[in-house]
C-alpha cells in the first residue's frame, strides 16, 4: 500500500495494516518521529546515520521525459512492542529519497512481513504518481473539481458522472491498446487523445473529420519522437 503523509501519520492505520499482514510505503513529514536506537527521533535528524555509500540510484517509473531517477536510502527501525497475536513482526524501515539536482528530501515508513530488496520499495512509492495522474486526469479532461453546488447529494451526483466519464477514457484507451496496439513510433493512445477524438468527432462532429484523425497520429508521432529523444539524451548524460 502506498499513501501520502496524511495515512503516514496515522499510527492505528499502520497497526492495521501490519496486522493484516499488508506492507506498505507511506510518506511522512521531515519531523515525523521514529522509533531508532532506543529512541525517537526526527526523521530528518538520521540523515547523519545514512553512510554515502548507502545511497543508491533508483527509478521509481517512467516519464514522459525519462525515468524518475532519484537516490534513495533507507534504515532499520526499532519495532516497540510485540505483534498482534496472528501477525507477523516483519521489518521497520525509513526510506529516504533525495533530488538528484536539488538535494530536495522527501520520508516514508515503510513495513513489509518478509525482507524486500529497496528496489520494490521504491517501485511501491512510485506508485502513487498513477493516482496523482488520474485525478489530474479526471479534473482536466472531466471536471471533476468545477461542480459549483452546495449540498452533499448534488456533490455526489457530479462526482458519479465525473467518475463515469473518466472510467469511459481509460476503458476505451484500454481497449483500443489491447485491439490494437501503437507502433513504436506512435505514443500509445491516452486518456487526453480519447477526449479530444470524442469532442471532435461524437459531442461536436467536426466537417473534416479525416483531418482531425491526421492530426492526432502526427501529434502521436511527435510525442513519440519527444520521449525517444528523453530518454536517449537521460542515458548519455547518466
Amino acid at each position: 500500500m502506498a499513501g501520502d503523509e496524511v495515512y503516514g501519520a496515522d499510527p492505528g492505520l499502520r497497526a492495521w495494516l501490519e496486522a493484516s499482514g499488508a506492507g506498505y510505503v507511506l510518506a511522512v513529514a521531515c519531523d515525523h518521529r521514529v522509533p531508532f536506537g532506543g529512541d525517537t527521533c526526527r526523521g530528518d535528524a538520521l540523515l547523519g546515520r545514512v553512510p554515502a555509500r548507502a545511497w543508491q540510484q533508483v527509478s521509481c517509473g517512467k516519464g514522459a521525459k525519462g525515468h524518475r531517477l532519484y537516490d534513495w536510502a533507507f534504515l532499520r527501525l526499532d519495532h516497540h512492542g510485540e505483534p498482534a497475536p496472528g501477525a507477523l513482526a516483519g521489518q521497520h524501515w525509513l526510506m529516504v529519497r533525495r533530488h538528484q539536482r536539488t538535494g530536495e528530501l522527501a520520508f516514508y515508513r515503510c513495513w513489509m512481513p518478509r525482507p524486500v530488496p529497496l528496489a520494490a520499495l521504491v517501485g511501491v512509492a512510485g506508485q502513487r504518481w498513477r493516482i496523482e495522474e488520474r485525478f489530474q486526469t479526471g479534473k482536466g479532461l472531466v471536471g471533476l473539481d468545477q461542480h459549483q453546488v452546495r449540498r452533499w447529494r448534488s456533490w455526489y451526483r457530479w462526482a458519479t458522472l465525473a467518475m463515469l466519464a473518466h472510467a469511459f477514457l481509460v476503458v476505451a484507451a484500454v481497449t483500443d491498446q489491447a485491439s490494437d496496439p501503437a507502433s513504436p513510433e506512435l505514443t500509445k493512445l491516452t486518456c487526453n487523445e480519447v477526449q479530444h477524438l470524442f469532442a471532435a468527432l461524437v459531442a461536436a462532429p467536426v466537417v473534416d473529420a479525416g483531418h482531425r484523425l491526421r492530426w492526432s497520429v502526427w501529434r502521436r508521432r511527435r510525442q513519440a519522437r519527444a520521449r525517444t529523444c528523453h530518454y536517449r539524451r537521460q542515458a548519455t548524460e547518466s
